[in-house]
């Protein structure tokens, strides 16, 4: 065992050392560091948590990257069919890390009762969707039966179901604007499932059921489609895939990603990268001074000993490292309380589901967070080096002290 950790051990567990002046600062240095570590634990999983389940809510509804027509047609109605007679469907070969492609079909409505209306997007989609993107927001029921001949089954959200005051099992007639002069066309839809996002912009508007309605309302072949929906592998890379696929697909076609369809909704959320540096940034700080002016006391309160180890041949850096190896012990002291008390408060948070948001502001219904423990061991790492490093230059302050001045002081 070094002499430096030897004699820092005997400090740190002495008795004489828990009854000093400096033990109540040593306490409060401690308490810093694990309050801080949780304030970054807690900020990191859950901002990161609130950005993962929005874009999974967003793509469950529109995938990553969605191919339409290149038209003026703003709104989330299909207008101009698409043929299926590509070279990019049923699979996206010609572009690496696309793991999926599905055709949607999407048109207006409104859903009348005996009590209430309400206006609607009838989204079609076919057999290949992707129903495991949407099935842990389905709360009753089941998905509809899409792999049989066409039926009246759709799925709605609980919002729109609890407007209309329909529930599971239901029947309710669903009228579908045709050209001007014509009649609508009538439609009546069987609820086999209700789903509940939390996504007010979702949840208004879209019920989900056959593809084949809007075609045979469209008068389009069963080749024709609205969109296509894209599902990447790697979200990080969406713009850089999103340049890909448009440069894959005709001229006539347009590729749209969703951080561009929903720009402002992502621009909301990198909100928070920022919220949680700054977080981070002053978590550390409060730590590192809290640490700095323990470690300045913890030398304050030994300038004799100090003085007895330069008078025995000790080197200035042989003193300070003794006061480092001190600190030192006194950081993982208030890291591994912050962990325990972080990791414990996200595993509540994720189990139970105590803190609740509002989804009118934030799209959820309760606090998401993501537990990566690559991020906690960075966040460790981090903290204790920035630490370690700051205190190097308060520990300075050793090489200043005389032997002689030491041995007199009092």
């Amino acid at each position: 065992m070094k002499l430096e950790y030897f004699i820092a051990q005997r400090l740190t567990t002495s008795k004489d050392h828990k009854s000093s002046i400096s033990a109540p600062i040593i306490k409060i240095a401690i308490a810093a560091i694990a309050i801080g570590m949780i304030m970054m634990i807690v900020s990191v999983a859950t901002g990161v948590g609130l950005q993962q389940k929005i874009r999974q809510k967003v793509s469950a509804f529109n995938g990553h990257i969605v191919i339409s027509n290149f038209d003026d047609n703003q709104s989330e109605v299909s207008v101009e069919p698409i043929s299926t007679n590509q070279t990019f469907y049923p699979k996206f070969n010609s572009v690496e890390g696309v793991s999926h492609i599905q055709a949607v079909a999407t048109k207006a409505g409104i859903i009348r009762t005996e009590t209430a209306f309400e206006g609607i997007v009838f989204k079609g989609v076919g057999k290949e969707f992707q129903w495991n993107n949407l099935q842990e927001y389905i709360v009753e029921g089941r998905i509809p039966n899409l792999k049989e001949n066409l039926n009246p089954e759709v799925i709605i959200s609980r919002y729109l179901a609890n407007r209309l005051q329909l529930k599971l099992g239901d029947k309710f007639n669903t009228y579908f604007m045709k050209e001007e002069g014509k009649l609508p066309n009538l439609r009546n839809f069987k609820i086999v499932g209700i789903y509940n996002s939390g996504f007010q912009e979702f949840d208004a508007s879209y019920v989900l059921g056959d593809i084949r309605h809007v075609q045979r309302m469209n008068k389009w072949q069963k080749d024709q489609v609205g969109a296509f929906e894209v599902f990447v592998d790697d979200f990080s890379k969406i713009q850089e895939k999103g340049e890909e696929i448009y440069e894959a697909i005709p001229s006539t076609y347009n590729s749209v990603t969703i951080e561009e369809k929903y720009f402002n909704i992502f621009e909301w959320l990198k909100l928070f990268d920022f919220n949680i540096l700054v977080i981070l940034i002053i978590m550390v700080v409060v730590a590192t001074i809290n640490m700095v002016v323990a470690l300045l006391v913890l030398i304050l309160e030994r300038t004799q000993m100090i003085g007895i180890l330069k008078a025995v041949g000790a080197n200035n850096w042989t003193v300070r490292k003794i006061f480092l190896y001190n600190a030192s012990h006194l950081i993982f002291r208030g890291l591994f309380w912050g962990n325990l008390i972080g990791i414990g408060m996200l595993l509540l948070q994720h189990y139970f589901g105590i803190v609740k948001l509002n989804p009118e502001n934030y799209y959820v219904t309760q606090a998401p967070v993501a537990i990566n423990p690559l991020h906690i061991l960075l966040l460790n790492l981090g903290t204790a080096l920035v630490c370690l490093i700051v205190l190097i230059i308060p520990s300075y302050i050793i090489t200043k002290i005389s032997p002689v001045k030491a041995l007199r002081f009092d």
